[in-house]
């Protein structure tokens, strides 16, 4: 399909609920001394992002799975949507920056089993059922990974940070062995705000964060007990994931060697289990979030044997670049995941996993603002990155801040979309991890000019910071920003605004049941998509380098980063 441009008439917007949304037609504001002024307004275009939406939700991308027949079709669908719209190659002469990856396929050949040794008589031997009770995945590259007879230790929140002067594997040797923790971190489940960053959830308490400190410590397994409040999400999210191909990044010389075995134990299969010990899990909720928690050597024995069908293959991020007019070796990122969970043949209907906000949304907001920025180029570069494998641990957006295309002491700073709302018109703009950097300096006249308010995020204790891919543009020092619509809608109240996205988290989040919506309030994000676009006009017509405020953990990464020739 080819799509028309709408024209549309430059006019100044009177209300937030008009049904399009114009850059830099609000009240004027002062001037930051270091921020260039921003250019001439340039018209979103509504009837063109639905339409683009459509498209990238269809069947016929059958759930944009990587390394499927839905990547295959997807990506040179999108990057002729780029050239037609007339941006450049990002890569060099290409659209494309290959992502080696390694596609593991693992099912249960021995279900999760736990042996307790008794006093006399028989152990008792309790075996978990798949799917219901534990989530097992092994990223060892091998046909047959065996979980033999491994000690269990529980190790309170898994949590090894001696920033916060916490450190659960002190004194201790967990080396073959497979370790059992909490999710979330210290002080999340007996609501201590003196402990880390109080409600907001910092890397520490990320299951990501969890199984890589359990196998910098040598363990052979890790387990980490679900609770839907310190997950963030149900025990559905888990299952629905599970079974489906599984992807990593090819091992780098030196690398740590993964787990052995990594996954989840349902509540009450662990409370099972601690009972059967003759441990209180609740207490040692309690215990576990007292400095100085001691790990306990637990009598049980884990079992479990999993096999892998492994494919050595490649995915792609997509570049597109608008080339800056005067200092197009400076760049600003935009970036949005294209990949989604794919296709269930095991599910009913067609179990396509449509993936239209998750994030269909992210990926015909590049379209979209590439569209209008290319119309009035700003004077840096910047770059349309759609990338892969976000589903799978941020992959794409990890290979690509390991291997940038442009350097990043020249990348001025990244904008991330993903999974924007769509529960109309917000009289809030959430900045997810608020508090971080310059940039939030930069974007708040911006809001004020659309008559809204810059908020933290309604949850930080969900770690939304650390599940999107400018957390990698973070890690390795560039400025990142994440940023959508909050709650507060503009006629219907808060209420309204929580209801839409408690419903969407718990009817559509990794569900089929993601589908293009062509009746959806799509006012709010055409809201967004201009306040993300003034915002990369700001930015690209200024010769600043915004920082991380002093206080953040990248600040020094940064700084370092900048001072090399």
């Amino acid at each position: 399909m080819r799509f028309q441009n709408k024209s549309t008439h430059l006019l100044c917007a009177t209300s937030l609920l008009t049904a399009m949304f114009f850059v830099g037609c609000a009240q004027q504001q002062p001037a930051r001394p270091e921020v260039a002024k921003a250019p001439a307004p340039i018209v979103l275009d509504e009837t063109q992002y639905k339409t683009w939406l459509s498209e990238i939700a269809s069947d016929h991308f059958e759930g944009r799975g990587p390394g499927s027949v839905g990547e295959r079709r997807f990506v040179p669908w999108l990057v002729e949507e780029f050239k037609r719209i007339g941006l450049a190659p990002g890569n060099g002469d290409s659209f494309i920056q290959k992502v080696p990856m390694i596609e593991l396929t693992g099912s249960v050949a021995e279900p999760l089993s736990f042996t307790l040794k008794a006093q006399s008589g028989t152990p008792l031997r309790t075996e978990l059922a798949p799917g219901d009770e534990f989530i097992l995945s092994s990223h060892v590259i091998e046909e047959d990974i065996q979980l033999r007879n491994s000690d269990l230790v529980f190790v309170g929140y898994g949590v090894n940070q001696p920033s916060e002067q916490w450190n659960d594997y002190a004194d201790l040797d967990v080396k073959g062995k497979t370790v059992v923790m909490f999710a979330n971190e210290p002080g999340f489940h007996v609501n201590d705000p003196e402990l880390f960053k109080g409600k907001a959830m910092t890397y520490a308490g990320r299951w990501t964060y969890k199984f890589e400190e359990a196998a910098r410590q040598g363990a052979a397994g890790c387990l980490i007990i679900h609770d839907t409040a310190g997950a963030s999400y149900g025990w559905d999210v888990l299952k629905n994931g599970w079974g489906r191909p599984e992807f990593e990044l090819p091992p780098k010389s030196g690398q740590t060697a993964a787990l052995q075995v990594q996954g989840w134990i349902s509540e009450e299969a662990a409370l099972a289990l601690f009972t059967n010990e003759g441990l209180d899990l609740m207490q040692l909720r309690q215990a576990a979030s007292v400095r100085g928690f001691k790990a306990i050597a637990m009598k049980s024995k884990a079992n479990a044997r999993l096999s892998n069908r492994i494919r050595q293959t490649e995915s792609q991020n997509v570049a597109a670049l608008i080339r800056g007019t005067e200092r197009p070796d400076e760049v600003i990122v935009y970036t949005a995941h294209w990949d989604h969970l794919g296709r269930n043949f095991q599910l009913p209907d067609d179990g396509i996993y449509n993936g239209a906000i998750d994030n269909g949304t992210g990926i015909a907001a590049l379209l979209e603002m590439g569209r209008t920025l290319i119309q009035q180029p700003p004077k840096r570069s910047v770059l349309m990155l759609a990338v892969t494998l976000e589903e799978s641990g941020l992959l794409g957006s990890r290979y690509y801040a390991e291997n940038p295309i442009f350097p990043l002491t020249k990348t001025v700073a990244n904008i991330n979309m993903d999974a924007l709302p769509l529960h109309g018109p917000s009289k809030e703009v959430v900045v997810v991890g608020f508090g971080s950097s310059e940039l939030e300096d930069i974007l708040k006249p911006l809001v004020q000019a659309q008559q809204r308010e810059l908020v933290p995020e309604p949850t930080p204790e969900s770690g939304f910071y650390f599940r999107s891919d400018h957390f990698n543009f973070a890690k390795v020092g560039v400025p990142a920003l994440y940023v959508k619509s909050g709650p507060n809608h503009v006629e219907k109240g808060t209420d309204f605004g929580k209801a839409w996205m408690e419903t969407y988290n718990r009817e559509r989040y990794h569900k089929p049941s993601d589908q293009f919506d062509p009746n959806a309030d799509y006012r709010g994000i055409m809201q967004d998509l201009a306040l993300l676009l003034q915002m990369g006009q700001t930015l690209g017509n200024s010769d600043t380098f915004p920082n991380w405020y002093a206080n953040s953990e990248f600040r020094a990464r940064r700084d370092m980063q900048m001072q090399k020739p």
